[in-house]
């Protein structure tokens, strides 16, 4: 496969191409390389295996039309996997433009790519935020998601629509991922575990919202690679029993599917401040607070899709999940 991954210098990212160029296949990595966290980590990870023959990054914005036009035709690509986007819940009330920029505009100009230079494939990272105020747990694929709470997650709904209309109108196989409180080594500074492991080790207290009530399928970074690798290699196909008399919102009659992808395992965000204090050997000092605008209190993913078609369930416990995120973290920032 020659393979365009887009947010190559992101958590990810750069993790999923690793694990490609690690199999022998060609990954042309994308990052704009922006400020929205700190630089000199995402040059850390691409520094990983920038030297490797078969990788070449590409520094530009999705936003860039004739950018990324100019690149599919050079390129050739036989798959593009899109995980670029501007993250985060909160930062989507602040500055939702944004959000439009690069998570609507930009993601147009891949699947115009995509559908004039013969993709095989296109995959892209969707969101369990799209769950919004469903309530109906564990989340499942099938079930309608009209109802987001943040722009963030308005955005990866349309992502799926956009993909979607791409998949009927040309043939284009496009699969979405819903991935649930991704994890692990190399993660993002502006998440839940970082934020308390920094916190902790300099002894500053941590905002612990929902009262520690929050719950979450928290996802470990290599089930998450795992998952991406086998549905990438299992190309999105019609739903020969697909109905527009009772239409399933997780397939179609046209080449395109969705696919949650988590650890099928919902935690107390009190019991994962637990098991990394544990990891610590140092005991958090919390302030208790009420839930912020955009948030859900639960997120639970049923994987029974992902289970059947790619033979894959996320199985990563937290107790070994956060103990390799703490260690990489020491290692990382010598604390």
């Amino acid at each position: 496969m020659k393979i365009l991954v887009t947010g190559a210098a992101g958590f990810i990212g750069s993790h999923l191409s690793m694990r490609f160029l690690s199999e022998g296949h060609t990954v042309v990595g994308l990052d704009n390389l922006n400020d929205y966290y700190s630089v000199d980590l995402k040059k850390a990870r691409l520094a990983r295996f920038q030297d490797d023959p078969n990788f070449t990054f590409v520094k530009m914005d999705l936003e860039d039309e004739k950018g990324i036009a100019e690149l599919f035709a050079r390129e050739k690509f036989t798959h593009v996997i899109n995980l670029a986007a501007q993250a985060g819940v909160r930062y989507s009330i602040e500055n939702p433009k944004a959000y439009v920029d690069s998570n609507v505009v930009g993601f147009l100009h891949l699947l115009e790519g995509c559908r004039h230079n013969d993709v095989k494939h296109f995959t892209f990272a969707s969101s369990s935020s799209v769950y919004g105020l469903n309530t109906t747990m564990p989340f499942s694929v099938h079930d309608n998601v009209d109802h987001p709470i943040s722009l963030y997650a308005a955005t990866k709904k349309s992502n799926e629509l956009m993909a979607h209309t791409y998949s009927y109108l040309y043939g284009l196989p496009c699969t979405g991922l819903r991935f649930f409180t991704v994890y692990g080594p190399w993660g993002r500074p502006d998440m839940a575990l970082f934020l308390f492991t920094k916190a902790i080790l300099e002894g500053k207290p941590i905002n612990v919202f929902n009262h520690g009530k929050m719950r979450r399928d928290f996802t470990y970074i290599d089930d998450i690679v795992e998952g991406v690798v086998r549905v990438t290699k299992h190309t999105a196909a019609p739903n020969p029993d697909w109905t527009g008399a009772a239409p399933d919102p997780g397939s179609s009659c046209a080449p395109f599917k969705v696919y949650n992808i988590g650890n099928n395992n919902v935690v107390e965000l009190s019991k994962y401040i637990e098991v990394l204090e544990d990891c610590l050997g140092k005991k958090a000092e919390k302030n208790y607070m009420d839930m912020q605008p955009g948030d859900v209190p639960a997120t639970f993913a049923n994987v029974d899709d992902l289970i059947e078609d790619v033979d894959f369930r996320p199985n990563t416990s937290i107790e070994d999940g956060i103990a390799n995120f703490v260690k990489w973290y020491r290692d990382y920032y010598k604390a």
